[in-house]
């Protein structure tokens, strides 16, 4: 760890933890994931609320390492499912902090819309700069992409964009090529699932992984409509009831109780038919996905990029290498980057590799 370089840190609440990290220039000082009860979220009516309790949780972890925010150069924050942007840096200025606070512009209530107003806090205080990168609502999609076959619900483009364009950076560099030169397939396995097809350096496509797709640990991915339109109106089902189905109990923990992979897997190896199966399901679906966007690319794949969680599953990572291996070279990125993702992001602005962007 250098002793010299620019301090940053770098904040990511997401729905169960706030994950931290303070950077030295591109190197990790400390990494926190601090866990969140939950009967401690049970007290917050709204994500919003909160917000104080996570930036002061953020404070403490920074105090008990030595530092405190006056020694920062910059400080950056998860961006969350805000209007559709550009992929980039942004500087968090008055206009993205009223907009979250206000709640008008925002595609999903989740806790990463959090991490642009507790940096801009923090860099208020402190006189410095805060930024937000490659936020989940980053929307580069083609416009024939948009459409879904109904014009009052066009398709929307949310994803883990922060952490499939870090890897798709990466696998640039593996390639010894600049990103903006080649075409990527990029596969994001964890507890939800984006597949994205990247055309230099744009994401054109997007399979959303609360709205379609392949079914992951927790969500169901894409359903068949008439039936999904009958059990809303079955009168059985509230809007929570239904919320809580497709987006936290569907898929594999619907088919087997267990939204862990290699726990899954262990049963499949075990005997049990239906691990196998639904496991085996969702490589099918994943692969199929796969091969949907590389048809947007025209098969002009140059390498297919898996990463998140799931991708350090050995099992899942040589069935799906069997399904779509003939479209590119497999490279392999297990779990998330996302803290030094956002620390990169903020180096590419400070040192001129890329401008800023003006959230307007």
């Amino acid at each position: 760890m250098p002793d010299g370089g620019r301090l940053i840190l770098a904040v990511n609440p997401g729905g169960t933890s706030t994950k931290m990290g303070l950077f030295r220039e591109a190197d990790a000082i400390f990494e926190d994931n601090i866990r969140h009860l939950p009967e401690e979220l049970a007290e917050f009516s709204t994500t919003f609320d909160q917000m104080e309790f996570r930036a002061e949780i953020v404070l403490r972890a920074l105090e008990r390492a030595g530092y405190t925010p006056a020694e920062l150069d910059a400080v950056v924050g998860r961006g969350g499912a805000f209007k559709p942007l550009a992929s980039g840096t942004y500087r968090v200025n008055e206009t993205l902090v009223e907009e979250v606070r206000e709640g008008s512009t925002l595609q999903a209530d989740h806790p990463s819309n959090l991490g642009a107003l507790i940096v801009y806090d923090i860099a208020r205080e402190s006189g410095i700069p805060a930024f937000i990168v490659d936020p989940v609502c980053v929307d580069e999609m083609v416009e024939e992409a948009r459409l879904s076959g109904l014009p009052s619900l066009p398709r929307t483009s949310l994803s883990h964009a922060l952490n499939i364009r870090m890897v798709s950076y990466k696998a640039a560099e593996k390639l010894g090529r600049h990103l903006s030169e080649i075409n990527l397939v990029v596969l994001h396995l964890g507890s939800g699932i984006s597949v994205n097809a990247i055309r230099r350096g744009r994401m054109i496509d997007v399979s959303q992984a609360n709205d379609g797709g392949p079914f992951s640990p927790q969500r169901v991915g894409s359903l068949p409509t008439t039936g999904l339109v009958r059990m809303c109106l079955s009168g059985d089902h509230t809007w929570k009831d239904m919320k809580k189905m497709l987006l936290r109990e569907g898929g594999l923990k619907a088919y087997t109780g267990t939204d862990h992979v290699g726990e899954a897997r262990e049963r499949a190896a075990a005997g049990d038919a239906e691990c196998d199966l639904a496991l085996r399901a969702m490589a099918y679906q994943i692969a199929k996905e796969a091969g949907a966007m590389a048809t947007t690319l025209h098969g002009a794949v140059d390498a297919v990029v898996i990463t998140g969680g799931i991708a350090n599953n050995k099992w899942m990572i040589d069935r799906l290498a069997e399904s779509i291996g003939f479209l590119g070279e497999i490279i392999v990125f297990p779990g998330e980057e996302e803290l030094e993702a956002l620390v990169r992001g903020v180096l590419r602005v400070l040192d001129g590799v890329e401008e800023e962007r003006t959230y307007i």
